[in-house]
């Protein structure tokens, strides 16, 4: 991959805005086989109506498809913007090169046995990557892409074998050349629309983040949905991300690999709970992307957001003449937290008046009107009143089999409305009737086959209503830290630092052995807490490094027995010990910061030694700087499901939020003051005391390179 300073130009020049709507394209390794792979491009290319210069080439055919076939690259009439390399991995690497030095804009090379093909794969994709020089690359091993607003094929999918695919407003960019097929062909049956599908795969130069910068300046791109494996520059996928901010397009994103055991750090829970797939969750976040969880979301979401439509609110009407359907979604929106009122007196009035002496039932949602489903300028004029309503946010239609009859009277009395109201409006088209689906989505009418796929596509409209406004803050003074030793730090070590940043620890003494121990403890109260101190432990209970509720003409006894403990399960005996005061109340929290190639996460939740077994966390990326606002903060605290233990649960006296906002703030800081020295923090537990009390970090972990 290399820096594509190149394509900073505007305008047409580019060599990316060229790939992607070539003027001339080379074929190489063409053949007149519809059977084979290589048979394919040029064929879908005449099929699909493609109006500039095809170049087949191949030294043993005359004429391929009707067209002139040519011998080499070096007999080409011209420099074709574009190349499809049709060939395998070793003869592929002549071909660029070649391409490279007629002055191709760009090449597609399907081969695979390239980097997923272990190290030697590796070393060919390096030398297929020089050998193209300012020439760009997409793949290798990719199955290449599809602008379908200009109707150019630069591919072998077997999915353009489909007669009719639909432009639309939807933009997809796949590490996988098969999930690209996959997506094409689904989106086809189903009448929704894209302008451009492009496969990156091995990404040994063009990626992810290259095409959502140009797809952020393509005006037929509404929506841009990833398939995603991974992140292979994350400074590009933020500024990329940014930049279709920016432009109103929002990024739909199906990450595989949740259930990989992602960090699995001995050097914190915090590493533990966060995980790889959690943190790509904090970076989607931080970006705006909204995350599809199923790989059928991944058409839902962008079928839906490529509507425009904004919801305002969780308010839905359910307009139907079915009422075992209009329940089924009613269920599966009241589960993900949507309101289903029934009608105001104004509206259910209007709507009574549609249809006086039939049999409709207007004082519950959904809202059965009995013959719509029979009638379309009923079902016309009962949506406009819904639509019209300050009641509702949103209207789902059920269309049920009545409209088999007369699809298009049903389709186009939905569309009719849509004009008059920003409102989203979305189908649930209750019999197995794909054919109506796909009427209703040419239409502009998202439509779904299931009514769970009406809630993901409302959850989707929503997020995208409720993008996080990120609230700038000061990421304070500066704190010194070139004084701080590399590796693991003990707990005295790591709270030090922690102190630094705001972050007060509970009273404690450092001890070398038993009868310093007993001394201290009487300064400390009748009971204490005993730990070892250790730059290699780092979860001393499990080693029996930690005594709690000691009696303080006990601890001389305790300790000897400690070392003996730890000695025994670890090898070597204790490098000292701490002894601390015990923290009488308080909700005991865990703060930590994890740092992997994703960046910086702060992780905060309910804490103690269950914390990885209750798993109630809440995980954001550091902002650039450290500079993480109050408000933000303060927002992560509500998402916990323990919050109300913080908030006065059932007359308990609420805690001291204010400080714990405080120490989250610290610690973000810190992480941005250490940058990349930062391996792991973690305080755990986090003792947070009655409001007006404070907090005391009973614990440190802190690993720095």
């Amino acid at each position: 991959m290399r820096n594509p300073s190149e394509d900073n130009a505007v305008g047409a020049t580019r060599p990316i805005s060229r790939l992607i709507c070539p003027r001339s394209v080379a074929v190489i390794g063409a053949s007149a086989d519809m059977a084979k792979t290589s048979g394919r491009p040029v064929a879908y290319l005449q099929k699909h109506g493609f109006t500039g210069a095809i170049y087949p080439v191949n030294p043993k055919a005359d004429t391929i498809g009707g067209l002139r076939c040519y011998p080499g690259i070096g007999a080409l009439p011209e420099a074709p913007d574009v190349a499809i390399v049709l060939l395998g991995a070793e003869r592929a690497l002549g071909a660029v090169r070649e391409l490279a030095a007629r002055g191709t804009a760009a090449a597609i090379v399907l081969a695979s046995g390239y980097a997923e093909a272990g190290a030697e794969g590796q070393q060919r994709q390096r030398a297929l990557l020089e050998a193209a020089g300012a020439m760009r690359l997409l793949g290798p091993n990719t199955i290449g892409l599809v602008n379908l607003t200009d109707r150019i094929t630069l591919s072998a999918s077997g999915a353009l074998e489909a007669d009719d695919l639909v432009p639309g407003g939807i933009a997809v960019v796949s590490q996988s050349g098969g999930i690209l097929g996959s997506l094409l062909s689904r989106g086809a049956a189903r009448g929704i629309g894209f302008s451009k599908l492009i496969s990156t795969s091995n990404e040994a130069d063009l990626d992810l983040a290259d095409f959502i910068d140009h797809l952020a300046d393509d005006e037929a791109t509404r929506v841009i949905a990833l398939y995603m494996e991974g992140v292979r520059d994350v400074a590009r996928f933020r500024a990329a991300a940014a930049k279709a901010a920016r432009a109103g397009k929002p990024l739909v994103v199906f990450k595989i690999g949740r259930s990989e055991s992602g960090a699995q750090a001995a050097a914190s829970h915090t590493g533990a709970l966060a995980g790889a797939d959690r943190m790509y969750d904090a970076l989607f976040r931080e970006v705006g992307a909204i995350r599809a969880r199923d790989f059928s979301d991944l058409l839902d979401l962008p079928a839906a957001l490529a509507t425009g439509r904004r919801l305002e609110g969780r308010r839905v009407a359910i307009l139907t003449s079915t009422g075992g359907a209009g329940t089924l979604v009613a269920d599966s929106l009241g589960v993900a937290g949507f309101e289903a009122p029934p009608p105001d007196a104004a509206t259910a009035e209007t709507l009574r008046a549609l249809q006086a002496d039939g049999p409709s039932v207007l004082d519950r949602n959904p809202i059965d009107v009995t013959l719509a489903g029979l009638q379309p300028q009923l079902l016309r004029r009962a949506l406009t009143a819904l639509l019209d309503s300050p009641g509702y946010d949103a209207v789902v239609v059920i269309v049920g089999s009545s409209a088999l009859a007369m699809p298009d009277l049903v389709a186009d009395a939905i569309r009719d409305c849509l004009p008059g109201t920003a409102k989203p409006v979305l189908a649930y088209v209750s019999p197995h009737a794909p054919a109506v689906a796909s009427l209703l989505n040419r239409r502009g009418v998202p439509a779904f086959s299931a009514p769970e796929s009406c809630t993901v596509a409302l959850q989707g409209l929503l997020a995208r209503s409720a993008a996080v406004q990120h609230a700038t803050a000061d990421a304070g003074p500066l704190v010194r830290i070139d004084d701080l030793p590399a590796g693991s730090l003990d707990e005295a070590e790591a709270k030090s630092l922690f102190a630094r940043f705001g972050v007060r620890g509970v009273r404690e003494l450092k001890v070398a052995d038993a009868q310093e121990a007993a001394q201290a403890a009487r300064t400390l109260g009748e009971k204490v807490v005993l730990k070892i101190l250790s730059r290699t432990v780092t979860h001393k209970t499990e080693v029996g490094g930690v005594a709690v509720a000691v009696p303080a003409v006990q601890v001389a006894q305790r300790v000897a027995r400690m070392h003996d403990d730890v000695a025994a399960a670890t090898g070597h005996a204790p490098e000292g010990y701490l002894v601390q005061e015990m923290v009488a109340g308080g909700t005991e929290m865990i703060l930590g910061l994890h740092r992997d190639a994703l960046g910086t996460a702060l992780l905060v939740g309910m804490g103690g030694v269950t914390a990885e077994l209750v798993g109630d966390t809440v995980l954001r990326m550091v902002p650039p700087g450290g500079a993480l606002s109050r408000g933000e903060a303060a927002g992560m605290l509500r998402e916990l499901k323990t919050w109300p233990l913080l908030d006065g649960y059932r007359g308990r006296p609420a805690a001291d939020v204010d400080a714990l906002v405080d120490a989250m703030v610290g610690f973000a800081r810190m992480a941005g003051q250490l940058g990349a020295r930062l391996e792991t923090a973690e305080i755990n537990p986090l003792f947070v005391l009655q409001k007006g009390q404070g907090v005391r970090a009973a614990d440190g972990v802190a690993v720095l390179s």
